[in-house]
């Protein structure tokens, strides 16, 4: 995958949590769980966006390392989100399962590239 792809997908994948948590109801422990996860989200994409013109391949690592972490984090709101979401609707129950997915995916991908990055430099 080229990096403006997965820039992309990045992107998409804030985007997409944004607009998903509009629908979430507005309980005092959604309104806590929303927050980390459209930062989280959101995180993802910048710092990737920042390795892409990082300094050094020390800094590119630590950033695309970052964006592992918020992705990672990202992924367990969602999946904090799926467990205690007792009125799911099939709209929201399939866009929570589309997100945890693509997390999934984006998780691996990240991790993919501090592995080949850091093996590299050896």
């Amino acid at each position: 995958m080229k990096s403006n792809e997965l820039s992309e997908r990045l992107f998409k994948f804030a985007a997409r949590v944004i607009l998903f948590t509009r629908i979430l109801p507005e309980d005092a422990e959604y309104k806590v769980i929303k927050y980390q996860l459209v930062k989280s989200a959101g995180s993802v994409g910048a710092n990737y966006e920042e390795a892409q013109s990082a300094s050094s391949s020390a800094d590119f690592t630590y950033k695309v390392e970052i964006s592992l972490r918020e992705i990672r984090e990202s992924n367990y709101w969602l999946r904090l989100l799926n467990e205690i979401t007792s009125n799911k609707t099939e709209k929201n129950s399939k866009e929570t399962d589309f997100l945890i997915d693509e997390s999934d995916q984006l998780k691996k991908i990240l991790g993919s590239i501090v592995f080949k990055v850091k093996n590299k430099n050896k």
